[in-house]
């Protein structure tokens, strides 16, 4: 039996493709999804390896390297170092990131990054909204169309709020959006064609994956070291392929908790520079001015976007944000957004904007960034003796777990113990493997009291032997 003849009988799945007249990746991806859909192959089933199949087939390895990449990027299958390719199921099409919680009762939740819980966010949205019923001229123009980049008056405010927090925009150049992850998604499909690259951190945001893959994209991975995004992996990547845009947290990586020095910021414009590469900085993590570096829009302004939400500052109700955008680039967005809704809901944007303008919203955020470094402290106070990463300000830290811990099991132990955590597995852009590792959400519980239990049965489990797997033979 010759080799062709061996990896025939070893292939589970054979695709015809004799009578092929195009181009045989094309083919074999038509057929894979005839299969799937026929249910030939079941959701969670391995495709043979690659090499095997090319064996099997009689075409090279490169014609089934692409074929299995173009099946990826339809969401046929779903590809991860160590598992090979697998077949991707109904339950595989939701989002691998969710936003509401999924903790018992019970459970003390630390899996979401979210506002830390406080009755003065009610009391002050009551007071805005008794504040705008005696505004007839602002209910009236937020019960109207307004432009796609959203009502200029808005736009105005928002500037002015943000310049006292040191962050200086034009109204102009600002385009208001249903929130931050609207912004991302508007940003992609606006500048970005299907099938085009784009690149983040190996571990990014689980929102702009499902957004790159959504919409088509190459979502590429970027290697990290302490500060992030490195410049010179990024420079290699773009000059093996062209790299339309790169996405990335500086302030601090969601969810590394990585924050980049001025240098390193000034690399990465350098390599965007050089390679034609366009810049979406996702600012939603906000932090105070003494915290926060020189946004990239500053330092390559004819490129850089920025992103603003008021999500994690006020409600992540509200759904307001907004995207800064070069004015080259605006045209775009503008087409984008009117295709989408028209124009962002201006009833939202009058509330977010009174509650910024009237000076009530400074003061819950400075409580919320005191009572963030409280909680930081007392995360580090914890767990600080385990390779854990942190922010003054974040809402989250990142545990590395010690051998022989993995992260599968301590999130299922935590879990048993009555604490929520969240896998590594949705923030891993591409096939990049899951890291051992689990995000810390420091904002859930209602008290401190409650966080430090949670982080405490955290601690006795990190002190506990996890359990032992079955021997295999």
């Amino acid at each position: 039996m010759d080799l062709h003849e061996r990896a025939r009988a070893r292939c589970h799945w054979l695709p015809d493709i004799s009578q092929t007249s195009g181009a045989l990746y094309k083919a074999l991806v038509d057929q894979l999804a005839t299969d799937i859909a026929n249910g030939v192959l079941k959701p969670g089933e391995r495709l043979p390896p690659q090499r095997l199949l090319a064996d099997a087939l009689g075409v090279t390895l490169g014609t089934i390297t692409r074929a299995y990449r173009e099946a990826e990027r339809r969401g046929l299958v779903e590809a991860r170092v160590g598992s090979g390719t697998r077949v991707r199921g109904s339950t595989d099409q939701l989002p691998a990131f969710h936003h509401l919680s999924r903790a018992r009762d019970d459970s003390i939740d630390l899996s979401l990054s979210v506002p830390i819980p406080s009755p003065l966010r009610q009391q002050q949205l009551a007071a805005i909204l008794e504040q705008l019923s005696r505004q007839p001229d602002t209910i009236n123009s937020a019960l109207s169309y307004q432009p796609e980049q959203g009502c200029p008056q808005q736009r105005e405010q928002l500037c002015q709020w943000l310049e006292g927090q040191g962050i200086r925009l034009q109204p102009e150049e600002m385009l208001l959006t249903e929130g931050g992850q609207h912004a991302d998604f508007l940003a992609l499909q606006a500048l970005i064609k299907p099938g085009e690259a784009v690149a983040s951190a190996a571990l990014t945001y689980p929102g702009m994956i499902a957004a790159a893959r959504q919409l088509g994209l190459k979502h590429i991975p970027v290697l990290m070291d302490r500060e992030g995004i490195r410049p010179d992996a990024l420079n290699r990547l773009c000059q093996q392929q062209r790299i339309r845009l790169l996405y990335l947290m500086p302030e601090y990586n969601n969810p590394t908790c990585l924050s980049m020095s001025q240098e390193r910021r000034e690399a990465i414009v350098e390599v965007a520079r050089r390679h034609d590469m366009l810049l979406l900085e996702d600012g939603v993590q906000f932090v105070a001015e003494p915290l926060r570096g020189t946004p990239l829009f500053e330092l390559a302004p004819e490129r850089a976007l920025y992103i603003f939400s008021a999500s994690k500052l006020l409600a992540g109700g509200l759904r307001f944000g907004a995207l800064r955008a070069p004015s080259n680039l605006m045209p775009k967005l503008q087409v984008a957004l009117r295709a989408q809704c028209w124009s962002s809901p201006s009833l939202m944007g009058a509330v977010t904007c009174q509650w910024l303008a009237d000076g009530q919203a400074d003061a819950l955020l400075h409580w919320h960034w005191e009572e963030l470094q409280e909680r930081q402290a007392l995360l580090r106070h914890i767990l600080g003796a385990y390779d854990l990463s942190t922010h003054p300000q974040g809402f989250h830290g990142w545990l590395r777990l010690p051998e022989p811990w993995r992260a599968a099991d301590f999130i299922k132990q935590a879990e048993a113990r009555g604490v929520t955590l969240i896998a590594p597995e949705p923030f891993c852009v591409g096939t990049h493997p899951a890291p051992q590792a689990v995000r810390i959400c420091i904002t859930p519980p209602a008290s401190r009291e409650r966080l430090q239990e949670g982080l405490e049965r955290l601690k006795q489990l990190l002190q506990d032997e996890p359990p032992l797997m079955p021997p295999l033979v």
